[in-house]
């Protein structure tokens, strides 16, 4: 990708996106350019039709804000249930990552095993 010589507005935005995500991450870039994509898409239709660019932000802002407290209010609490069993369900998810996927079960218990590591350390 970075030897490609993008012209099109929206394609090097894109572009810039996937390596952002993958510099930060290092994983998901499938995952922004499809959200930006399709986000893309969506005004796309406001801007022909002349609406300033300034109402389009604005509006970009607050579904950005509507799009957080939507994930606080479905979020469950981390507390409920065996701790265990949380811990090894989050590491999961993060673990569902295209790099190490097909070791995803044993990075589980891996970080299971860290953390309780960590914990009896620090109570000391």
């Amino acid at each position: 990708m970075k030897l490609l010589d993008i012209v099109h507005p929206a394609a090097r935005i894109l572009t810039d996106i996937a390596r952002s995500q993958d510099a930060e991450v290092g994983d998901g870039t499938t995952s922004v350019v499809v959200l930006a994509g399709e986000i893309l898409k969506e005004i796309k239709d406001h801007v022909e039709t002349g609406v300033s660019t300034q109402t389009i932000i604005k509006g970009l802002r607050r579904a950005g804000e509507m799009a957080v407290n939507k994930i606080k209010e479905i979020s469950v609490s981390t507390t409920e249930g065996s701790e265990y069993d949380t811990l090894r369900k989050l590491a999961a998810t993060a673990m569902s990552s295209k790099l190490i996927h097909r070791n995803a079960d044993f990075f589980t218990k891996s970080t299971h095993h860290t953390n309780d590591t960590i914990q009896l350390l620090t109570s000391v």
